[in-house]
């Protein structure tokens, strides 16, 4: 067996799987904020120490950390009514076309004048501070600029303008973020939704969108909220990790990457499972490194996030419909289009309804190797859910002719999973085998089995294969791949 994949670890890369990260990497003008400590992972209510439950949320703002005091609040207001007097006074258009540092300069003049003017406290170091924030108020996103910088952030929940979290090495931690009021939060969205050309409002309250950084964006205001606008973006990584690096996170065995591996190459259709923020779009990425350079993929999402690691793609994306109604393209209607333009493969960015039963019908009619995902916490469950979407179509089909059309389209099912302490893991890999009466059977080739707890609150466990060698193992050997068969011996903890 090659050991390719042995020896990898301490990778420096924004999606850590295993080692902490750092809490919020502040500016160069910052003062260091707190480090994220263990005790801050989920774990059961009554379990959570004392001095947790009084921990302070980790502030993000340039001008200071912890709450928004009186002094703050002024420089605020400030920033708000200079923020107004500047859009009168600016070409905005002439000023994104500037590079950032000449921005600075021109603003910075500007925002000298007025905070002498208005004798606002501040030194030489918070004044450089408030002219960056004023700068990212006019061409950027407000006080979502150092957080949408920050590489540390995977995720920023906002549920009103004074409840906000942000996910930092796979943990929710609560943040202090800017904003003057709820109209200032409202003001920060409708400029990212205009951005990208949806609209929001009371009579279309929701908008999920991709914004310009591929990061995506969904939003919901009033009047279906009850506290406030509720925002959640998840950020874009530019920095894509590959299986390598993803056994060196310690997320899967390399004895389980190079069995993916080989059955990707070998066209096995695959659906990757598991929970919101597991990776299955990381995994998805990863394993798409093995798909043959000489094959046409066509991808569908609903808004774009996959980054094929392969020269001959084409990416669609569905649309929402327009403010009379009309116009909506649906996964399904790309899915029947993508099959009239040639494609090797067709992956989906995630199955969820009635488009499931084009995909089986292509990955079971030529185009095998294409590749899926889909929300669901075991691997049974992922056919479980299948069977549901077909049921989604209205078509009149039983439940014999539903399971064969899964059991003959899927291969493989990749089953990811966020455990509580912010670990992502490859907790199972199955093959479907086929049909025994009206039942799909399916044989789990690899698990992860958790053995215990740290002090820490760290979940400790390994990878081991269950004995059961799989059924596609002999097209790889016509293909000439020879896997070593003592990695798929049972009780053995892999490594």
């Amino acid at each position: 067996m090659s050991n390719r994949f042995s020896g990898l670890q301490n990778f420096d890369d924004d999606f850590d799987f295993d080692e902490p990260i750092p809490a919020v990497a502040p500016r160069a003008t910052q003062a260091p904020l707190p480090e994220v400590e263990a005790d801050n992972a989920p774990i059961a209510p009554d379990e959570i120490p004392q001095e947790v439950k009084n921990k302070k949320p980790v502030s993000v703002h340039e001008i200071g950390a912890g709450e928004i005091t009186p002094a703050k609040q002024k420089i605020l207001d400030a920033k708000i009514k200079l923020h107004r007097q500047m859009l009168e006074e600016f070409n905005l258009v002439a000023l994104e076309e500037l590079p950032r540092n000449e921005l600075v300069n021109e603003i910075g003049k500007f925002v000298t004048d007025y905070v002498a003017k208005e004798r606002l406290p501040l030194n030489n170091q918070e004044l450089e501070e408030f002219v960056g924030t004023v700068v990212d108020e006019m061409t950027g996103l407000g006080p979502l600029e150092p957080l949408m910088r920050n590489d540390d952030i995977s995720d920023i929940l906002i549920n009103g303008p004074n409840n906000c979290y942000a996910e930092i090495s796979g943990v929710l931690q609560p943040i202090t973020i800017p904003f003057k009021d709820e109209a200032h939060l409202v003001r920060i969205i409708g400029k990212i939704v205009a951005g990208v050309g949806r609209r929001i409002d009371e009579s279309n309250p929701m908008c999920d969108a991709r914004m310009p950084d591929g990061s995506r964006f969904n939003a919901a205001i009033r009047p279906i909220t009850i506290d406030g606008p509720l925002v959640s973006i998840r950020k874009f990584k530019e920095d894509k990790l590959t299986l390598d690096k993803l056994v060196g996170f310690n997320a899967l065995a390399p004895q389980m990457a190079e069995v993916m591996e080989h059955a990707v190459a070998a066209r096995m259709t695959t659906i990757i499972s598991g929970g919101t923020g597991t990776g299955k779009t990381t995994m998805l990425n990863a394993l798409s490194a093995f798909i043959n350079p000489k094959e046409r993929v066509l991808t569908i999402e609903d808004a774009a996030e996959l980054t094929l690691q392969i020269p001959h793609v084409g990416r669609m994306e569905t649309r929402p419909p327009n403010n009379e109604g009309i116009g909506e393209i649906k996964q399904r209607d790309l899915v029947k289009n993508a099959l009239r333009m040639r494609p090797d493969r067709v992956i989906l960015g995630e199955v969820r309804g009635e488009e499931c039963f084009d995909m089986l019908q292509a990955m079971n009619t030529g185009h095998e190797g294409s590749m899926a995902t889909i929300h669901s916490n075991t691997c049974r469950d992922a056919i479980s859910r299948m069977e549901q979407m077909l049921g989604m179509t209205g078509m009149p089909m039983t439940v014999s002719s539903i399971r064969s059309q899964i059991a003959g389209a899927v291969h493989l099912i990749v089953q990811l999973t966020r455990l509580s302490d912010g670990q992502r893991k490859v907790t199972s890999i199955s093959e479907i085998t086929g049909m025994e009466g009206d039942i799909i059977q399916m044989q789990e080739i690899f698990r992860y089995k958790r053995t215990g707890m740290t002090a820490e609150h760290k979940i400790l466990g390994h990878f081991e294969a269950t004995g059961v060698r799989p059924r596609f193992l002999e097209e790889l050997e016509a293909m000439g791949i020879e896997l070593d068969g003592k990695i798929f011996e049972p009780g053995v903890e892999l490594a």
